[in-house]
């Protein structure tokens, strides 16, 4: 054997000895494979890609450590890299923190902030309490995801920053204007829960925290309203929030619908389906940061006259010149329409502007206040009996026949229950909600943005006012159900995290006046959970039980509770948020109407009455599919698709196993996302959604063989049960065990 290969053998022996500490693999055969494709030129990227390559093959039900030596492995490799890049001895792993930071804001790609507002002594503090053994909690497919996307390169791709100090780096620039007598403390308690994995941020806070480029929230929501100005102004806003990596809600409500007329002249309104062609554009053309396309999506109340158009957008047969293929479609639901699903009985369609000038109000700026009744159905039903306004009469139930047809070939319409959704504002006193964002979890105020005048201000100087809306901003980050409550740190990590969301408010840099000046009127945030099928197996509590059920009660009330304290506390030391007095926490009618009277909960009241809540928007379950993957968790509260499968996208197909894998926790996951019965879902979610004030990110998943009346019950189930929204209907052509609930 020459010296370069026994240079080599000696590395491979090194690495794999330290990776399989603590694992239980068995690696003699395995290095005899991997020796015989090692040669004299094999570089040491060479070499960690073949031994990753040969643990990956090795991982399946009962051998499920192997995700953990590939995972070590790549960290070695990396390890390696970024000490080559940066100057220093390999075997220390980890480099000198002061001048990574000192590099990179050199480079162009961390801002110049972290050096102005923290001095060297406290960066170097911060360094040395960088824990590397907490890389070992990763497998390799969280490494993966979280080295390729989100750890701090320079221009050139070339690795700088390792995962701990990507945490390190989050928790710094989030707590970077906290006073200085406490910021230390703070800035390592959000560092343990991060890389601890009890918590995730969400991406643009992961991707974005420290660096020059980009906002840190994930989502938003405007409101377009009915006029030329408005259209075009939303659009160009879009565009903007598309490129700096947001994803986009627009309620599309107030439009008027086709054959509505324009300055008096009858028939001359296009409707909605060209503007939203126009959106679905820049979606295509405006990506976010070079990485994928826009998302958007489009929200249309059921009785706007265009709804059959609209439900028809992504529908793959018919004139094209109707369709949309790339925004996502909701539609905004009141009670009666499910009502008059159920009972097979007449719907009517309007159009919004018709209404304005017949009836001089709006009909979507109004909501049953009771389940039963209430002011919207009263005017619905004035609009009805009005023969001046032109209106059409459909079967309700055909109108859920082909918002059906169009889940179950495209995913979509989402399903916003817009009643219960208002019924439930924690601001009301301030306005309405309309409709929902991307991943349907968000349900905040919201207003158009509307235009004043336009005049010259000096000889070459335009300026155009406008009287600013609510446009809903999505701060969110959750918490990792299967890693925190085995530990039991949720009071510990609730504070910190609710913390870490309230700074986001104040640091970020959004591309829209109107976000900014919304943001800090409600201060909204979105604490989120996922790792609820994790949780379970962990618990050994079968999905489609009572059991879980009231599990996902008394778990929720409590992260309920928690996260409110959190937010009262933050309250007394920050102030309240500027739109608090008038609101249902002021009153205390938040937790009245949700029956939370106890000892524990009447004392909280009273507390959030005298001292404030920082935040007026507290809870939001988003889908999580990234970010559970890099905390080795199941994503958000669905259930996993199998308990081995393979996680493909279009640069990689990674073998993955459901978390904590044994033969105890196999049974639980045996009851998959296509296997369970979704009945059981929605159960769960009625009682999780009780003590969320805002929505969750609730997908359907179901065989494309599922008869129309069962997919009818599942959405009528929901609706009765007061779940807010629903997201995908995820339904799949493939194979699937036969499952019981779908016939019955």
């Amino acid at each position: 054997m020459t010296q370069t290969l026994q240079k080599h053998e000696s590395l491979v022996r090194n690495w794999v000895s330290q990776a399989q500490e603590g694992l239980n693999v068995n690696t003699e055969k395995y290095l005899e494979k991997s020796f015989r494709t090692i040669t004299e030129e094999s570089t040491p990227s060479f070499i960690a890609d073949t031994l990753i390559k040969n643990a990956l093959e090795n991982i399946d039900e009962v051998n499920t450590d192997w995700t953990y030596l590939a995972a070590r492995i790549y960290l070695y490799d990396l390890y390696r890299k970024a000490a080559e890049n940066r100057g220093y001895d390999a075997e220390l792993r980890y480099g000198d923190f002061y001048e990574l930071i000192q590099t990179l804001v050199d480079k162009g790609i961390y801002t110049p902030a972290l050096l102005e507002k923290y001095s060297k002594e406290e960066i170097s503090h911060f360094g040395e309490h960088i824990k590397p053994e907490r890389d070992r909690l990763f497998t390799y497919l969280s490494i993966y995801t979280l080295a390729t996307r989100y750890l701090a390169t320079d221009h050139d791709k070339n690795i700088f920053e390792l995962p701990q100090e990507r945490w390190m780096i989050i928790a710094m620039h989030l707590m970077q204007d906290e006073p200085k007598d406490k910021r230390t403390a703070l800035v390592e308690e959000a560092y343990w829960a991060l890389s601890n994995l009890y918590m995730t941020v969400a991406t643009p806070t992961m991707n974005n925290s420290g660096k020059t480029h980009g906002q840190l929230s994930s989502c938003f929501i405007d409101t377009v309203d009915d006029s030329l100005q408005s259209i075009y102004d939303v659009n160009t806003d879009v565009a903007k929030l598309s490129k700096n990596g947001g994803g986009i809600g627009v309620y599309m409500g107030k439009v008027r619908g086709r054959g509505s007329s324009i300055k008096g002249f009858k028939g001359m309104s296009s409707g909605v389906v060209p503007w939203i062609k126009q959106l679905n554009n820049t979606a295509v053309s405006v990506d976010q940061l070079g990485t994928r396309k826009g998302a958007i999506a489009v929200y249309l109340d059921a009785w706007h006259i265009d709804i059959e158009p609209f439900l028809d957008l992504k529908l793959n047969n018919g004139d094209e010149r109707m369709r949309a293929h790339d925004i996502f479609t909701g539609i905004c639901i009141p009670d009666l329409f499910m009502e008059q699903v159920e009972k097979r009985g007449d719907w009517y369609l309007f159009d919004p502007h018709e209404v304005r000038q017949v009836m001089g109000y709006s009909l979507e700026d109004f909501y049953d206040e009771k389940k039963g009744d209430g002011e919207w159905r009263r005017r619905y039903k004035e609009c009805i009996n009005n023969e001046n306004l032109r209106k059409k009469k459909v079967p309700a139930i055909d109108i859920m026949k082909r918002i059906m047809i169009s889940q179950l070939e495209t995913g979509t319409p989402f399903m916003f229950y817009r009643d219960e959704v208002n019924r439930l504002n924690n601001n009301p006193h301030k306005g309405m909600i309309y409709c929902s964002n991307l991943c349907t979890e968000i349900t905040q105020n919201q207003s158009p943005t509307q235009f004043i005048e336009e005049y010259v201000e000096d000889e070459d100087i335009i300026v155009k006012k406008y009287k600013t809306g609510d446009y809903v901003v999505c701060n969110l980050s959750s918490i990792n159900l299967g890693k925190a409550v085995p530990d039991n740190v949720l009071e510990r990590l609730i504070r910190i995290q609710v913390r870490m969301l309230d700074n986001v408010i104040d640091i970020n840099t959004l591309p829209i006046k109107q976000t900014t000046l919304t943001n800090q009127k409600y201060r909204a945030i979105g604490l989120g959970t996922f790792g609820w099928h994790h949780l379970l197996a962990l618990k050994g509590i079968k999905w489609e039980t009572e059991e879980a059920v009231q599990f996902a009660d008394e778990l929720y009330e409590k992260i309920s509770y928690l996260t409110i304290q959190a937010s009262m506390e933050l309250s007394k030391e920050k102030g309240h948020y500027p739109s608090f007095e008038g609101s249902r926490w002021s009153t205390g009618e938040y937790f009245e109407m949700r029956g939370y009277s106890d000892e524990k909960w009447t004392k909280l009241k009273e507390e959030v009455k005298e001292h404030g809540i920082r935040n007026g928007y507290l809870m939001a379950v988003a889908p999580n599919s990234s970010t559970s993957i890099i905390a080795n968790s199941t994503a958000s509260i669905d259930p996993v698709f199998k308990p081995f499968y393979y996680e493909e996208k279009k640069d990689y197909k990674i073998p993955n196993t459901a978390p904590d894998l044994t033969p105890e926790t196999y049974d639980i996951y045996r009851r998959s996302a296509y296997i369970v019965d979704q009945r059981w879902s929605v159960k769960q979610n009625a009682a999780r959604q009780k003590h969320i004030d805002q929505g969750i990110s609730f997908n359907f998943y179901v065989p494309n063989t599922i008869r129309a009346s069962v997919l009818l019950d599942l959405h009528l189930r929901a609706w009765k049960q007061g779940l807010k929204t629903t997201y995908y209907v995820r339904s799949t052509s493939t194979d699937i065990e036969e499952c019981e609930w779908c016939h019955s």
